[in-house]
């Protein structure tokens, strides 16, 4: 015979499931583990609502950045199928995509395009005797005097020392100053350096190997001498490092001081046939090649660019030599870094 409890109709004293419906409030599970039954799937998130960055009235794509001068059309369309371009923070994979260039923000590896015909850069040979910077408290030579015929307010990206001369560039697109400035990015720069006394051909090891300085080790991507006499060295540097006067206080590390030194190279920035207090402006496909990855050491072309500023540039304190320059390749070590100023 049944009973009853608590006035409920009987055979157990609790109704089965506990008075829950079937499965516990939990979807698929027990009122207990909340373990899903078996042969039983919890429903899958929502998808997030994906935001269509196509416009039928714009400009291809892979068009607006070959216009922006990171390559032609096919080396564009690679950097997109690579999934490296987001148009207003949407990855763009297809090649058929369409955006209007006044409006879109596109980013490529993360770096902006500057589609705004507003921003500029220029490339300065600085002479020796001129502070880095665009106002000088102390009424020096600065780097204004050079710019003082245009109207945008351009500021310069990484300095020289004052007796330092060469290659430094001046903007206004603050986006692109932090890439060629910041250390994570690793920009190399090339230096033609005058050094005191022959150097040997073991210096090349010891520099690519790391010398300790003051605020830690520093070593060189690659070291090239260029041409030698008893008395003195023509030497071709690259570092990406970016401390104070890194190259002079490395060379007098080693023991052979810095009596010349010019910048003849930013990233894939070249010093070229550029006068001293001369500026000219850099076309949209140099600016590009900024926005994007480069090599670390330079090509064998610039080996061409450095003969050719070793002739013309005078030798201070020396005659120059009479041999032939012979570019010699010291180590086969590289650095492993993939890519900031001195």
């Amino acid at each position: 015979m049944s009973t009853q409890r608590g006035g409920r109709p009987g055979g157990s004293g609790r109704p089965s499931g506990s008075g829950r419906p079937s499965g516990s409030g939990k979807p698929g599970g027990s009122g207990r583990t909340g373990r899903p039954r078996p042969g039983t799937r919890r429903p899958a998130p929502a998808p997030e609502p994906q935001i269509d960055v196509h416009d039928p009235d714009g400009v291809r794509l892979q068009k607006v950045l070959a216009a922006a001068g990171l390559g032609s059309r096919r080396a564009c369309e690679v950097l997109i199928s690579e999934g490296r371009v987001t148009v207003d923070g949407v990855t763009v994979r297809e090649l058929g995509v369409r955006v209007a260039p006044l409006t879109a923000v596109i980013h490529v590896d993360g770096m902006r395009v500057q589609l705004d015909t507003s921003m500029i850069t220029l490339a300065l040979n600085k002479p020796r005797g001129v502070v880095s910077t665009m106002h000088d408290p102390d009424g020096r030579p600065s780097l204004a005097q050079f710019v003082a015929d245009r109207e945008e307010r351009l500021f310069h990206v990484g300095r020289l020392d004052a007796e330092t001369e060469g290659l430094i560039l001046l903007t206004n697109d603050g986006e692109l100053a932090n890439r060629l400035s910041h250390p994570s990015h690793g920009v190399p720069k090339t230096y033609l350096a005058h050094l005191e006394g022959r150097v040997p051909m073991s210096l090349a090891g010891r520099l690519t190997h790391g010398v300790e300085l003051e605020d830690g080790p520093v070593s060189v991507d690659k070291f090239t001498v260029v041409q030698v006499t008893p008395q003195a060295s023509l030497v071709e540097i690259v570092l990406h490092e970016g401390r104070n006067r890194v190259v002079r206080r490395l060379f007098e590390e080693v023991g052979y001081p810095v009596t010349a030194l010019v910048r003849t190279r930013i990233g894939p920035i070249r010093l070229g046939d550029l006068r001293q207090g001369r500026t000219r402006v850099l076309s949209k496909t140099e600016v590009g090649s900024l926005m994007t990855a480069w090599p670390c050491v330079p090509t064998a072309s610039t080996s061409s660019c450095t003969t050719r500023h070793a002739r013309r540039w005078r030798w201070r304190g020396t005659s120059a030599p009479a041999a032939r320059p012979r570019p010699v390749t010291p180590s086969r070590r590289s650095s492993s870094s993939p890519h900031p100023p001195t």
